[in-house]
Order: structure tokens, then sequence, then C-alpha cells
């Protein structure tokens, strides 16, 4: 036993010479590209199993060192990454959704910047943002931008609508709390096509369930809908009521007036096939 461990202090302690390496007029190993030494003295003349240096790293091991360092760290990053995205986004198209991606059509796309600049006092506040407008206008694009760049920084967000929340909690009914639980867990939680779900008793009263746990966890939420600040403002029931009126205390309205992507993509593509069939004739 102590025998192996003797030897292990030997190895941890020896100092392995490459080519070109050379022994100085100070008697330590140098390093023949650098030209640093690769040991040093050990202080005041003191000895370890009889060996009177250690190891030190030259300039190039160095620098071999950190770019390992820096490669594993990246690697890391990008797992980390990976899986939260992997977790967060329940379209993998939402990751195409960046500031990198974006057209610059949409003139409140600088605040989704903002707000993603400025995320560690969004958070420590509570600021959500209520993101409204007419269909197509890049509303969950620029949600998706938040959601990525937060991402990118390591820090998980869950982008999701409540049709798909609804059908998972009426597959487990047991679980429903705990399944509210994880989706306030999200330091951000972003609820897109907000509106679009079935207006049931039911429905409406586990929308609040989910909007008002979000509430009670005192953290942002980021909603995105079809429905007019009007109509958020001034519901016709009580069921919606008390639903909107907890938006509009948790989220801040912003109106979303880009062009309508939908209908200038649908366009565009109408306009390259014409060009196609112009071109060539295609039998049928």
């Amino acid at each position: 036993m102590t025998d192996t461990f003797t030897d292990r202090i030997l190895n941890m302690t020896d100092t392995a010479a490459t080519p070109g390496d050379y022994t100085g007029e100070d008697g330590l190993l140098y390093c023949g590209k650098c030209r640093q030494p690769k040991e040093a003295y050990f202080p005041e003349g003191k000895t370890l199993f009889g060996r009177d240096r250690h190891p030190k790293e030259c300039d190039c091991q160095r620098a071999a060192r950190k770019e390992r360092e820096a490669a594993e760290k990246q690697r890391s990053h990008l797992e980390t990454v990976e899986r939260l995205k992997r977790r967060g986004f329940t379209d993998p198209a939402m990751r195409e959704w960046t500031f990198a991606n974006d057209n610059g059509k949409c003139p409140q796309m600088i605040k989704a910047k903002n707000y993603a600049a400025l995320w560690e006092q969004m958070k420590e506040e509570n600021h959500g943002l209520l993101l409204w407008g007419q269909v197509g206008t890049g509303k969950s694009y620029l949600a998706g931008c938040i959601a990525n760049a937060l991402m990118e920084r390591e820090i998980p967000v869950c982008m999701t609508n409540f049709a798909l929340i609804l059908n998972d909690l009426a597959a487990s009914f047991k679980d429903r709390n705990e399944y509210i639980s994880r989706l306030c867990s999200f330091p951000l939680l972003i609820l897109d096509d907000f509106g679009m779900e079935r207006g049931t008793e039911y429905g409406l009263e586990q929308v609040y369930n989910v909007i008002d746990s979000r509430y009670r966890s005192k953290k942002p939420l980021i909603v995105t809908t079809n429905l007019t600040l009007e109509e958020l403002q001034h519901p016709e029931d009580t069921a919606h009521t008390r639903i909107y009126d907890r938006l509009l205390e948790m989220c801040c309205p912003v109106c979303v007036t880009g062009e309508n992507f939908r209908k200038a993509t649908a366009q565009a593509k109408m306009e390259r096939l014409k060009t196609l069939l112009n071109g060539k004739e295609i039998c049928l």
C-alpha cells in the first residue's frame, strides 16, 4: 500500500521531457518551444520523497490547458442549451426564432432585445409582457427570440400554449398540481396564442389556475394573443374577467404592429410558383 502511494506521488512530481526540451543552467528542465521552465524547486530547500523539485506549467502547457478547458466549457454549454431547448419548446421550429434571424420588419423587436438584455432586472422586479396585435404580425416570433436568447445564457424557459396545457391536464388528473408547479418552476413562462383555447367552464377554470399559480410564484410571464387590448380590459363575463385582470396585473401590454408575415410569405410563395409555372411546361 505504501509503495503504491509513494509511486503515485513520484509520478505526480515527475516532469516528462518532450523532444527539444533541455536542462538549463539552474538544473531545471526547460521547454524547447517557449524556453520557459517546466520545473520549479521546492522553497527553502525542502524535498518530497527525496525530490527537490516539482512540475511547473510552461507557456505552451498553459496555453494547451486553457484551450482544452475552453473546449470542454463550450461542449458543456452546448449540451446544456440543447437540453433546455428540447425541454422548453413545444415546436422544434421555435429554435429558429432568434434575434439573428429577424428580418427587421417588426418595430417592437427592440423591446424584446431590451427585455432579454435586462433579464436579471426583469426577473427581480417580476416584469412580464402581454404581446397583442393582429394575426401574423410576429408576436410569437418576438417571444421566441426572448426565449432563445435566455436559453443561450443557460436560463430555463418554457414556451407552450393552453391547448397543449389543457390536454396534458386532462391526461394527468392525479398529477395536476405537480404539472402546474413544474410550469411555475421555470424562471420565465411564455404562453403562446392565448385566447385560442376552448372556452368551456372546465377549460376556463384550468386557465385561471395556471395563471393564478404563476402569479403567486412571483415569476415573470409573457403572453401572446390575438385579442385586442379593449377585449382584455372589458371582458363579457366574470370567468374571463378574473383571468384577464390577472394577466394585466402581471404583464405590460405591448402592441405588436409588424406587417402580416404569414400573408407576405404566402404571397412570395405564390409569386415563386407563378414564375416556375411560366418558365417551363409541367406535364400533368
